[in-house]
């Protein structure tokens, strides 16, 4: 399985900004698709996940409200929208992909990854 994660770019505090992650090779176990960032310095936290068969999210408290998470199952694709950015939300942002059947927000559990994408929030 493969991922492409694409969409930074350098916005201003308040903007919005979309990422797509689009998933090829993908097989009916690797059902979980999730968003993590990392700033420099710091470890590599969880964002956001979807399952691609059910109606299933989760956020970190960090962005709920003001981040949503998305899928296309045409089009093998992820997004992540976005809304009221912070200089904190600063950071490389990944998509991942896991087996299983639970959301889990641990980087480690997730087996595939993107090579990610930059985000940066001027103030």
């Amino acid at each position: 399985m493969q991922l492409v994660d694409s969409g930074g770019g350098l916005v201003q505090a308040g903007d919005s900004l979309t990422l797509s992650c689009a998933a090829s090779g993908r097989t009916v176990n690797t059902d979980i698709m999730g968003w993590f960032r990392q700033a420099p310095g710091k470890e590599r936290e969880f964002v956001a996940a979807i399952r691609w068969s059910a109606v299933s999210t989760r956020y970190a408290d960090s962005v709920k409200g003001r981040f949503s998470i998305s899928k296309d199952n045409g089009k093998n694709t992820v997004y992540l929208q976005m809304n009221s950015l912070k200089p904190e939300d600063t950071a490389v942002y990944y998509c991942a992909a896991r087996s299983g059947v639970g959301i889990v927000t641990t980087a480690y559990d997730y087996a595939y990854w993107g090579q990610g994408t930059q985000v940066t929030v001027s103030s």
